[in-house]
Formats: C-alpha cells, structure tokens, sequence
C-alpha cells in the first residue's frame, strides 16, 4: 500500500502536468490559479487511499479523484462570490482578484471540466463514479442554500445546522471515498461503511473548521478570523451560544447579527466575549471529537485486516489534530 505523501505526490504532479489554459485567457486563467494553489488536496487524497485500501489500480482512480478535486474547487470559487470573501488560502480570491461576473463564468466551466474528467474514466465504472458526483453536487447546492436561507431566518435549529453542514461539506467526502471503493470494485457493504467514515470526518471537519474561523491564526489559517461573525453566519457556535445565553446576551448576539455584514472588530469581539462566557468553543470541540470518534467505528465496520484500515485511521488523527 501507498503512504500519504506518495499519495498526494502522485496527485499533485498530476495536476500540475494539466493544462487549465484557453481561450477567452479571462475565462481559463483563474482555473489555473485556483488550481495552481494547491491547498489541502484532500478529497482527492482520501479518494485515492479508499481505493488503494480496497486493493484498487490507484491509478485507475485519479482522473476520478481530479474530477472531485475540481468540483470541491468550483464550490470555493462560487462560495466566496456569495460571501464576497477577499482571501482563501492565504491568497485573493477569484472574486476579488478579477470580479464576481468572471468568477461565476470561471466557476461554471470548472464544473463542466469536473464531469468531463469523470467522463474520461474507464467505462466499467464511469457510470457509476457519473450518478455519485452529480447526486453530491445537486446535494452541496442544496446546502449551500439552505446556508443562505439561515441568513434571513430567525430561528434556525442545531438539528437543521448539521443537517446543512452535512450536505455543503460532509457528503464530498463520503463520496470521494465510495468513488475510490467504486473503483477498486467493493462491495456495497463496504461502500456505505466508507461513505459514512467520510460523512462523519466531514462533520467533524467542519466544525472544526467554523472553530478557526473564530479563534484561528490568520497566518496559518489562510484567511481573516470572525469572517462567519463579520457575515452574521449562524454557525453552531452561535446557536449554542444562544441556547445558552441569558436573555440580555440572547439580545446583544440577535442586534450585532442584524447588523449590515461587514468587518467590525468591535462586534467580533463582543461576540467572541459571548461565545467565552458560555464555553461555547469547548462544547462544539467536544461534539467535533464525537463526530470523529464515530468516523473511526465507521471504518471498524469496514471488512479489511485492520492493518489495511490503518493508513485512514491515521489521516483521520491528521486532520482532527490540524491547526488549518
């Protein structure tokens, strides 16, 4: 079996041998910009080691595996016009380097690439690997509006705020890993175990990830902290925080989120102020580290030797621990 790092070594220089350019250059160029920034690489990463686990010609999977990855980036460029975001990793984003009219065009023909990558795999099981990336993107459209229903809603649940990070996040990851197994030709069983590994490391990750956007490290992190609080998300934190809240706390946190979005330091940190006074960042890094717990019984249901099952079990640790 492959390592991580050989792994992601064969992802990267795959990527990097592609050609992303065309013409109008306004169009192609900021595909490969976005392209060339590399990031995490994770969904492709975890689509590549579900396959090799499963005894599948990784190989085989990577057109598969770059087509998630274009897609996942296809999300970001779309999102940060709807949150007219300044930064992603660390550097501008499509929106704020060229304008919202070219990103959404940019965006619109990555997606296009994305199934015409998955319309390049072998025909045995392109199919298959065709239904799975369109149910999950038709499922992240779903969330990312059920995001921006939040914003005009007044009460919105815990329940219904883990359902929308579910379909905006988790179920890539689930079916990039049961787009690896596919591939390796493994059987449904195993499938659903891996693609419920994937939803519960989403969760996971995700909270984790509105965590930093909290009380992150600019520097490491790769974009402004209180960007959901400046945006007036309604992240779990802040909808634990209100369930928690005394009545004029429940007040002050309902006016600053009325606000116009907008930096301001000063709501940030009133906000934040609120979130401490309630413990409300170790309460949802206790929910976090259950979702990854359960990742984990998800692949104990997985019928590999264990030491097959090993190489996620330590990427999973990897990404629980990361700081970014």
């Amino acid at each position: 079996m492959m390592n991580v790092e050989q792994i992601q070594s064969l992802i990267n220089n795959y990527i990097d041998n592609q050609n992303f350019e065309g013409n109008p250059s306004e169009l192609y160029a900021p595909i490969s910009y976005i392209m060339s920034q590399g990031g995490k690489r994770m969904r492709p990463t975890l689509c590549l080691l579900a396959c090799d686990m499963f005894g599948g010609n990784v190989d085989d999977c990577m057109i598969p595996a770059v087509a998630a990855e274009i897609f996942h980036n296809f999300t970001l460029v779309h999102d940060d016009i709807m949150d007219q975001a300044p930064l992603r990793r660390g550097m501008e984003t499509v929106y704020h380097k060229w304008n919202s009219d070219i990103a959404l065009l940019s965006g619109d023909t990555m997606l296009i690439k994305a199934f015409q990558y998955v319309l390049a795999t072998k025909k045995e099981y392109s199919y298959e690997v065709f239904a799975e990336l369109c149910k999950v993107a038709l499922e992240v459209c779903e969330g990312q509006q059920f995001d921006l229903n939040f914003e005009t809603q007044d009460n919105v649940s815990l329940d219904a705020y883990l359902e929308m990070i579910r379909l905006k996040t988790a179920v890539l990851l689930g079916s990039v890993l049961k787009i690896g197994a596919i591939v390796a030709k493994a059987d449904a069983k195993n499938q659903k175990a891996i693609y419920d590994f994937g939803i519960n490391l989403g969760l996971a990750f995700q909270l984790q990830d509105d965590i930093f956007d909290c009380y992150g490290d600019v520097k490491v992190f790769g974009k402004m902290t209180g960007g959901d609080i400046s945006d007036n998300k309604k992240t779990y934190l802040y909808l634990k925080a209100l369930e928690l809240a005394s009545d004029d706390d429940r007040n002050i946190l309902k006016q600053l989120f009325a606000m116009p979005k907008g930096r301001d330091e000063n709501k940030i940190q009133t906000v934040l102020n609120i979130y401490d006074k309630y413990d409300v960042k170790n309460i949802v890094t206790e929910l976090m580290t259950k979702y990854y717990h359960d990742s984990l019984k998800n692949l104990d249901d997985i019928d590999l030797p264990e030491e097959k099952k090993l190489i996620l079990r330590d990427y999973a640790a990897y990404l629980y621990t990361r700081n970014k």
